[in-house]
C-alpha cells in the first residue's frame, strides 16, 4: 500500500466511523419517537371519549383507559383505548329495545364515542409525529 493510498484510508475511516457515530445518534433519537406519539395521541382520544360519554352516573365516562404503549418484536408500537363499562358498546353503537315479548319495539342510536375519539387520535398522531421527525432533523442538521 502506498503512502498516499493509506493517508486516503485512515481520512475515509474517520469520516465513516463519524458518520456511523451520527447516525446511530440520529437513530436514538428516532426510535422512542412512536411511542412518545402514540401516548400522546391515544391519551387525548381518551379524553375525548370521555367528553362525549353522557355523564349519567359517571361510570362509563370513568371506565375509558388506554393500556402502555407496547414495542412488538417486528418493530411496530400498540397502545388499546378501552372501555371496561359491559354495556359501552350498546352505548357507542346503538341499541334495540326489546318488549317483554322479544319484539322489536324501538331502537337508541350510537353515540360513537370511540370513532371521535380515533378520530381525534389519529389527527394527533400525525401533527405530532411530523413535529417530533422535524425536532430530530434540526437536532442533527438535517
Amino acid at each position: 500500500m502506498s503512502h498516499s493510498s493509506s493517508s486516503n484510508y485512515r481520512r475515509n475511516k474517520a469520516f465513516i466511523d463519524q458518520y456511523r457515530k451520527e447516525l446511530k445518534a440520529m437513530f436514538d433519537d428516532i426510535s422512542d419517537i412512536d411511542v412518545k406519539v402514540l401516548n400522546k395521541a391515544v391519551n387525548e382520544g381518551v379524553e375525548v371519549a370521555k367528553e362525549r360519554t353522557n355523564k349519567i352516573t359517571g361510570f362509563m365516562r370513568r371506565s375509558w383507559r388506554a393500556t402502555p404503549a407496547v414495542k412488538s418484536l417486528r418493530g411496530g408500537v400498540s397502545k388499546t383505548l378501552v372501555n371496561s363499562a359491559d354495556y359501552s358498546s350498546h352505548v357507542n353503537y346503538g341499541h334495540r329495545i326489546v318488549n317483554s315479548k322479544g319484539e322489536t319495539v324501538d331502537f337508541v342510536k350510537g353515540q360513537f364515542m370511540l370513532e371521535k375519539a380515533i378520530s381525534k387520535a389519529e389527527k394527533t398522531m400525525k401533527r405530532e409525529f411530523e413535529k417530533e421527525v422535524n425536532e430530530v432533523n434540526k437536532k442533527h442538521d438535517k
